[in-house]
């Protein structure tokens, strides 16, 4: 049964710069870092999903792209955040930068939800928020190091978002493996 996602990629050009952003905290050893070609901001996890409702799935995208009415949009990905707080960190991101990237993630985001919803997926327990996750901090073995960094404020850089994906991730000892199932065109 594939373990599903939705979510907007970083292009591959922006690889080198996300693990640049990523270097200042690389020895704090208590984090799980993302793989800087696998950056992505996740529009909604669907988790474990039966292989015959994939395309069901995909015509929500579909639908949900056509009804957000999000035509291709500049992103700023910069500056930094956690969840769920600076108090117990579990996971360290870098943000999408305020104006219409932000803005326009947030509507792709809230269509996707109410498609995959009405198919009968989990609603989201959160409020979305675009983000790429950086790490994941399985202990608090260096949580001052991160908490320093979060005061800096790095840019990734800019991309032009042009479509939505649904990908599967695998997840295997040496960390998660990816495959697109499904493009969506914006």
């Amino acid at each position: 049964m594939p373990r599903l996602f939705v979510s907007v990629d970083l292009p591959d050009r922006l690889a080198d710069d996300f693990a640049a952003v990523q270097e200042p905290i690389r020895d704090v050893s208590s984090l799980r870092f993302t793989d800087p070609e696998q950056a992505h901001c996740t529009l909604k996890f669907l988790g474990d999903t039966d292989e015959s409702r994939v395309e069901d799935v995909t015509e929500a995208l579909e639908d949900a792209v056509d009804t957000a009415g999000v035509d291709p949009f500049e992103v700023e990905v910069g500056g930094l955040g956690v969840f769920p707080s600076r108090e117990y960190v579990s996971v360290i991101w870098v943000g999408v930068r305020e104006g219409r990237g932000a803005a326009e993630l947030a509507r792709l985001a809230e269509a996707v939800e109410r498609e995959t919803v009405a198919l009968g997926f989990d609603e989201s327990d959160h409020e979305f928020t675009p983000h790429v996750t950086l790490a994941r901090m399985d202990d608090a073995r260096g949580k001052d190091r991160v908490l320093e960094y979060l005061d800096e404020d790095p840019t990734v850089g800019r991309f032009e978002a042009r479509e939505v994906r649904l990908t599967e991730s695998t997840l295997t000892s040496d960390g998660p493996e990816y495959e697109t199932r499904a493009r969506v065109s914006l």
